[in-house]
C-alpha cells in the first residue's frame, strides 16, 4: 500500500469531520505537526477534541485552530503561553480538561494498546479527582483515569521510509510516539523520506504498522517559543 501523499489536504481526504477527537504530538513548539494543522484549518471543520500536551501558542500550532474558532475542547497539560486559550477558557467558550503530563501520556499509550482505563495515584485529592472513581491498591488511593482512543492521530516526525517506519528526532519525540497509536488513521509529517532497508531497524521510533499516511512537509521553520540569551560581557 502506498502511503506517500502529495501534500497535508492530499493526505486528510476523507478523514477529516466535525467533532471528531484528534491526538496531535508536539511539546510546544517541538515536534507538532503544523503541516496537518494547517490543512484543518483550511478545511474549515469544527467541534474539533484535541488531545494533546499543550494548545501551541497564539496563532502557531493548535493556536491556529483556537483563533478560527474550530476547536470546543481541549484534552491538555500545559496551557500557558496562549492569550486567546486563556481568553476562551475563561469566558466559556473553551471546555479544557487539564490531565498531568505522565498520565496523558499513559492514557495515549493505553488508547493504542487497547486499554479502556489505569489506576493511577497522580492527581488522587486534587481537582484532578473529581468525579472518577476511587479505589484502593494496599491502602492508598488510586484514581481511575480512561485511555484515549482518538479518530485521528497527527504526528510530526524527523525520517521515513516508504513503508512508514519512522525515527524522532532527540526531543520531537515527545508525545508523537503514543499519540500516533491511539488514533484510528494515524498521519506522519516528515522531513525526509528514504528507501524501505535505509534505516537501522534499531533505531525506528515507529513501526510502520502505525501508519497509514505520510507526507514530506519540509522545509520548516524551527521556531522558538522564548530565546533567552545572556548580554555579552564586556571584553
Amino acid at each position: 500500500m502506498k502511503k506517500l501523499y502529495p501534500d497535508a489536504k492530499a493526505a486528510l481526504d476523507g478523514l477529516l469531520r466535525n467533532d471528531m477527537l484528534i491526538a496531535s504530538g508536539g511539546f510546544g513548539l517541538c515536534g507538532i505537526p503544523e503541516r496537518f494543522l494547517e490543512a484543518i484549518m483550511e478545511s474549515g471543520v469544527t467541534g474539533l477534541t484535541f488531545a494533546s500536551n499543550n494548545a501551541g501558542i497564539d496563532n502557531e500550532g493548535i493556536g491556529k485552530l483556537l483563533r478560527t474558532k474550530q476547536v470546543k475542547k481541549m484534552i491538555a497539560s500545559y496551557v500557558g503561553e496562549n492569550k486567546e486559550f486563556e481568553r476562551q477558557f475563561l469566558s466559556g467558550e473553551l471546555e479544557v480538561e487539564f490531565c498531568p503530563q505522565g498520565t496523558l501520556a499513559e492514557r495515549m499509550r493505553a488508547g493504542g494498546a487497547g486499554i479502556p482505563g489505569f489506576y493511577t495515584k497522580t492527581g488522587v485529592g486534587t481537582q484532578v479527582a473529581e468525579g472518577k472513581e476511587v479505589k484502593v491498591f494496599d491502602g492508598e488511593e488510586y484514581i481511575l483515569e480512561r485511555g484515549i482512543f482518538a479518530d485521528l492521530s497527527l504526528v510530526k516526525a524527523w525520517k521515513a521510509d516508504e513503508s512508514g517506519n519512522v525515527v524522532f528526532r532527540k526531543t520531537a519525540r515527545n508525545f508523537n510516539v503514543p499519540a500516533a497509536t491511539c488514533g484510528k488513521v494515524c498521519v506522519v509529517e516528515v522531513e525526509e523520506v528514504v528507501p524501505v532497508g535505509s534505516l537501522d531497524p534499531d533505531a525506528i521510533h515507529l513501526p510502520g504498522v502505525y501508519v497509514q499516511r505520510m507526507i514530506i512537509g519540509s522545509p520548516y521553520d524551527k521556531k522558538i517559543e522564548f530565546r533567552t540569551v545572556r548580554e555579552r560581557e564586556a571584553a
